[in-house]
């Protein structure tokens, strides 16, 4: 096995996270969860990972620093080694998109990741099962209901199995199960589409890196970021619309960090809007230039039909930037309505707040301080004790 030197996730600063990983430690003691055994469909390394491998990665390397043997495993990634430890917790990548689910299942059942004490499935569409056969303390983490996304990534009929499966198959299974999930939004929507008890559905916001904090200038000319992976349901196509509806009374600029399949069509759109001088797909990028993004950016917008939470709207909140955003579950949490952003329910209103919030410094300077103070609040110390005491209460309940 070897170890990777970069981190793939930065779990804060070494003052501040002390304390936590202490409470974190005493906490999985007392429970008596040593060993802790992650199942997820993608790892950080993956090219298409996202938030919810970074809310993964950030969580078990909090953990690790507390003292918990932490085993992560997921679907091979490409250029990425089988078996590696990341900043203290080991990460088995094997088997692909599909067959991850029953190899990883069959691995747990046979024992081959190891001893584990606790359990962690994230659903991220389609399920491990882990009622049917995991014994001992578990917990699944659902970030949010895949239903609408299911058509925009999949034919018809394959759509169409995917929502059964998530709304009507998979969830009587789960009724015992303890759920965790991100925001409150989120928690209603698998209460009413899915039929989970209240009282099982928890929820604990994810984090925010310390890296992410104001600095810099605003860039001279209008800025306007987007940051996520290239694929139908984030609307990238109809966000860049409507900035062009924006350009025809503010010259403003388009930029969208990120990486997916989609760049070809979005690739082609800009084409045919002659967008290549005030738009731009600038893939992966560190994280540096990730910050820097957010900081020179004059608002950070969101056209995404489905969020568990909306990740890159705090991070740009914490340097100080607002953000427009859909009305979707998860954005309703993470931005505070005409405090820290403005929400809008649809093409007209997108493009219509994007100009207002450029037009009006004032409005734009309030709602930047205001998304500052309320970034503060989102810590991965907190995100990681709130998990792992869901998992905890299971283990003392058992105990």
């Amino acid at each position: 096995m070897t170890t990777e030197h970069e981190s793939g996730s930065r779990p804060g600063d070494q003052s501040r996270t002390a304390v936590t990983v202490v409470k974190i430690g005493d906490l999985a003691a007392e429970a008596g969860l040593r060993r802790i055994h992650i199942l997820a469909w993608r790892d950080l390394a993956d090219v298409e990972a996202g938030g919810s491998e970074v809310h993964a990665a950030t969580i078990a390397a909090l953990w690790a620093r507390a003292g918990i043997e932490v085993t992560m495993r997921t679907s091979y990634a490409q250029g990425a080694r089988p078996e590696a430890v990341r900043d203290g917790y080991r990460v088995i990548r094997r088997a692909g998109r599909y067959l991850v689910f029953p190899r990883a299942v069959g691995s747990e059942l046979l024992g081959r990741h190891g001893e584990r004490d606790g359990l962690v499935e994230i659903w991220n569409g389609v399920p491990f099962f882990s009622p049917l056969w995991a014994r001992g303390p578990k917990v699944a983490w659902l970030h949010h209901v895949h239903e609408d996304m299911w058509p925009m990534v999949l034919p018809p009929r394959l759509a169409r199995a995917g929502q059964i499966l998530e709304r009507r198959v998979a969830p009587p299974f789960y009724r015992s199960t303890k759920v965790v999930t991100l925001s409150e939004s989120s928690r209603r929507t698998i209460i009413d589409r899915m039929n989970l008890k209240p009282a099982n559905v928890s929820v604990v916001a994810p984090g925010i890196d310390p890296v992410f904090r104001p600095g810099g200038t605003k860039s001279e000319v209008p800025k306007i970021v987007a940051v996520g992976r290239l694929m139908p349901s984030k609307s990238f196509d109809v966000l860049i619309d409507a900035v062009e509806r924006v350009r025809r009374d503010i010259p403003a600029r388009l930029v969208i960090v990120g990486e997916g399949y989609e760049r070809d069509f979005l690739e082609r759109r800009i084409r045919d809007l002659d967008a290549e001088s005030w738009c731009e797909l600038a893939g992966r990028v560190s994280e540096a230039e990730i910050v820097d993004h957010y900081r020179s950016a004059w608002l950070l917008a969101s056209a995404s039909q489905s969020e568990g939470w909306g990740m890159t709207i705090t991070e740009a909140a914490a340097c100080g930037t607002p953000a427009v955003a859909t009305r979707i579950s998860g954005h309703v949490d993470a931005v505070d309505e005409g405090v820290t952003g403005l929400l809008v329910s649809g093409r007209d209103e997108l493009s219509g707040a994007m100009s207002r919030l450029l037009h009006d410094t004032n409005l734009r300077g309030r709602m930047g301080a205001a998304a500052e103070r309320w970034a503060e609040a989102f810590t991965w110390q907190r995100t990681a004790h709130g998990t792992l005491a869901v998992l905890a209460r299971e283990a003392l309940k058992r105990r």
